[in-house]
């Protein structure tokens, strides 16, 4: 039988050589593909925990990818959370295998535990190709507009993720984005705000750069950047400065304050926000 996570992590620590250690890792390598190969499925989340700790230490981890799936699949919380993260560190958005988890995932999406629901925005906003994007933003905007300031903005960043995946999305998306941007909470505001910064940014390579290039000049140079999407932040505006300055005027909030100044990472977005709606 394979050793338990804390039991690896003793003996590689042990190692007093890096050709020890190698020794270790190999020895246990190859207890989890056997483990794998036997379908030992009560052991599965052990070791891909341990899968985790030596992609950490840089060993090679791509035998353990289906693994994941397996536990992205499973209907309990502990199993599904170790699986999200083996999928999100060991997985890049090439891996064939990653289509395989569409499906986990829009059932995910719509699981009535917010957890699980967080856990599948989260690998939305990390791994999400065109392909899935386009299938699962139906479900990520179900959330965009869900009563826990939990959800919306995970939401709000797996919406970007989806957004810059598939651009032709983005008009689709713009009026939920400025109904969002009246939201009480700070942690919502700030993925709101990070939103509204990528999509300006993809709506401007697509007026410049897209198929049609409407943007560009005669000459090939970059003219007047006017679109729908634009002409819909601009109007927000003055609702932007109206926050920012509040957040300049806010007395002391132990929720907020970060060395005395209040939300300065929320100031930081809307700044860089209103730097992309003021640039011609």
């Amino acid at each position: 039988m394979s050793l338990k996570l804390r039991d690896l992590i003793r003996q590689v620590r042990a190692c007093k050589t890096a050709a020890e250690e190698r020794a270790v890792i190999a020895k246990e390598s190859a207890m989890i593909r056997t483990a794998i190969r036997e379908e030992q499925e009560q052991y599965r989340h052990r070791n891909v925990a341990k899968l985790l700790f030596m992609h950490m230490l840089g060993y090679p981890t791509h035998f353990g990818q289906l693994e994941c799936m397996k536990l992205v699949a499973s209907p309990h919380f502990p199993e599904k959370r170790i699986g999200y993260l083996g999928m999100m560190l060991l997985l890049s958005e090439q891996a064939d295998v990653l289509m395989l988890a569409t499906n986990s995932l829009k059932n995910d999406l719509n699981s009535t535990n917010k957890f699980i629901a967080g856990l599948a925005l989260c690998a939305i906003g990390n791994l999400a190709t065109g392909d899935m994007s386009r299938d699962l933003a139906p479900e990520v905007d179900k959330h965009l507009g869900n009563a826990k300031p939990y959800l919306r903005k995970k939401a709000c960043l797996a919406m970007a993720r989806c957004l810059t995946k598939c651009p032709d999305m983005v008009e689709d998306f713009v009026d939920r984005v400025v109904t969002l941007l009246n939201d009480k909470s700070h942690g919502v505001l700030i993925t709101v705000v990070q939103l509204m910064t990528r999509v300006l940014v993809i709506d401007r390579q697509e007026y410049f750069h897209g198929e049609d290039g409407v943007g560009m000049t005669e000459g090939g140079d970059e003219g007047d950047y006017e679109s729908p999407c634009r002409t819909a932040f601009l109007k927000l505006v003055p609702s932007l400065v109206k926050l920012l300055r509040n957040l300049l005027s806010m007395g002391y909030s132990p929720d907020h304050d970060v060395g005395g100044i209040s939300d300065p990472f929320l100031q930081v977005q809307l700044l860089t926000l209103l730097r992309l709606l003021g640039a011609h």
